[in-house]
């Protein structure tokens, strides 16, 4: 169920404001117009507007919740794979390296 239209929800956060170059309490205002939700993001200190966006309101509801159950059941995890045994891992690994030879350098 949507929430009814013109309800506004408004919330703050702390985070960096591009326009104060600093830290500030950001206000995040939801205006919620039917199944679209517009989002303001502005600055309580400068008073500026950094984000305004559109947006389809999500769905809650019992249908919502009973689509994720299903899914959830369908995604079962994959049992871990087995780690090589520390033979096959070192064997594999072990490569004859060249001898390194070093030339004197001529003074």
């Amino acid at each position: 169920m949507n929430k009814r239209p013109g309800h506004v929800e408004v919330t703050t956060e702390v985070n960096y404001c591009s326009f104060c170059d600093r830290v500030r309490n950001l206000r995040r205002e939801e205006h919620h117009l039917g199944t679209l939700v517009r989002t303001v993001i502005t600055c309580e200190t400068c008073h500026r507007t950094l984000s305004s966006t559109m947006g389809v309101a999500p769905v809650e509801g019992p249908a919502g919740e009973a689509a994720k159950t299903e899914v959830e059941a369908e995604a079962k995890p994959e049992p871990a794979k087995r780690a090589l045994p520390a033979t096959k891992a070192k064997a594999a690994s072990a490569k004859p390296k060249a001898a390194k030879t070093r030339s004197a350098k001529p003074k």
